[in-house]
């Protein structure tokens, strides 16, 4: 049991570090793509070296539906792990409006920065979300000690492609996380069902590519 506690802390603190930095680099950039990508992005490196070799690093419900699937985790575990993330998302948010007030906090909810609906948002957050998956199931599938980076790097690369678009979630927590501080629930449904979607079809899609798995 106390193993599992164990996971579960990692996993908040892990979300708890990436869903802070991307915030306050969303706040501190001006609006800056660049830098917003490389905030994020740089989290999720940093969260990995922190607390990856407890828990695996997840941070994220669609890699944990990923894994339930691929059998490497267990359900109870799984539902522990997601309440754990969401922990850490809320608490990350509700330090960002701690310190620099509720209004802040609105300015990093995820939004669909182009209007093209909340159809296309669920379909290109599922999208996306795939792709992060599929490159972390094959960078750890075997022992790789560059896997943490090459995460880090592959949210960085769907950060610019995705942020002016849908707001680059790829992840249910990112979302709710400060949607819940903020109290704004616009088009959340999609930043849901559209990562967990992707974090499924990545795990067939790799079966099928690659017959091993």
């Amino acid at each position: 049991m106390t193993g599992s506690l164990n996971k579960y802390l990692a996993e908040l603190l892990g979300a708890f570090v990436l869903i802070g930095v991307g915030s306050m680099a969303i706040l501190s950039s001006g609006g800056s793509i660049v830098a917003i990508a490389f905030g994020f992005g740089l989290a999720l490196l940093i969260a990995l070296y922190m607390f990856g070799s407890v828990s695996g690093g997840h941070y994220n419900p669609a890699v944990t539906l990923a894994q339930l699937i691929r059998g490497e985790i267990t359900g109870a575990d799984a539902v522990g792990y997601i309440v754990a993330q969401l922990a850490g998302a809320v608490l990350a948010s509700g330090l960002v409006a701690a310190v620099l007030g509720a209004s802040a906090v609105g300015r990093t909810v995820v939004g669909d920065g182009s209007d093209v609906g909340s159809i296309w948002v669920l379909a290109l957050e599922a999208l996306f979300t795939a792709f992060l998956v599929l490159v972390i199931l094959r960078v750890t599938s075997g022992e790789n000690a560059t896997a943490p980076v090459v995460i880090g790097l592959t949210l960085v690369v769907i950060h610019l492609a995705l942020v002016p678009v849908t707001g680059a979630s790829v992840n249910p927590v990112r979302s709710l996380g400060p949607a819940i501080v903020a109290a704004d629930f616009t088009d959340a449904w999609a930043y849901i069902v559209g990562p967990l979607v992707g974090g499924a079809v990545a795990v067939y899609v790799d079966r099928f590519i690659n017959t091993e798995s």
